[in-house]
């Protein structure tokens, strides 16, 4: 099959698989704001949320029936109508971004996050924080959150830890 010129990825997948695929990334994306998935699915799930948050700015009914056409899932399109639309109102395009993380172990197949423009990754993890704090004091939140921040640290840096090594280990693993 050829390359040159197509406009949408297939994934290997009829459109039945490949319409629930991307369906279910916007959901996941529009209820957590920040995903982590491949490159390719990233930048095709990419053209589809931008296209909905860009008709949900119309804000009618029906733009809500186009988007529950595309999208059956009453919460997403509440979502997208309530809140996102009206957090990108003065933005003309490019609500999400595309973030590198280097590549999957298993397959090698290069990982990224995939989230909106004013994602606050920091606000989350107060947020986490927060609920354990109701018991304890602040002190003890603000060393939550300085915890959080380092392990999602590790956590990056482990991701981007080198394939090579990964793999490497796991062969003599399978040879022992």
């Amino acid at each position: 099959m050829s390359s040159h010129r197509r406009r949408v990825k297939t994934f290997s997948r009829k459109s039945g698989p490949r319409k629930a695929l991307l369906r279910g990334i916007l959901n996941s994306l529009v209820e957590h704001g920040r995903i982590t998935t491949t490159v390719d699915r990233a930048k095709e799930v990419r053209r589809h949320i931008e296209k909905a948050i860009t008709l949900g700015k119309k804000g009618d009914l029906a733009t809500r029936r186009e988007l529950l056409s595309r999208y059956p899932n009453k919460e997403v399109v509440e979502t997208i109508l309530t809140d996102l639309s009206v957090r990108f109102k003065a933005r003309p395009g490019g609500y999400t971004r595309i973030i590198k993380i280097g590549r999957r172990p298993g397959d090698t197949a290069e990982m990224a996050f995939l989230e909106f423009v004013d994602y606050n990754f920091e606000s989350k993890l107060e947020v986490k924080a927060d609920k354990k704090s109701e018991k304890t004091d602040e002190k003890e939140a603000k060393k939550a959150v300085v915890k959080a921040k380092k392990a999602s640290a590790r956590l990056v840096a482990a991701k981007k830890k080198s394939v090579k090594t990964i793999q490497k280990k796991d062969r003599t693993a399978a040879r022992a």
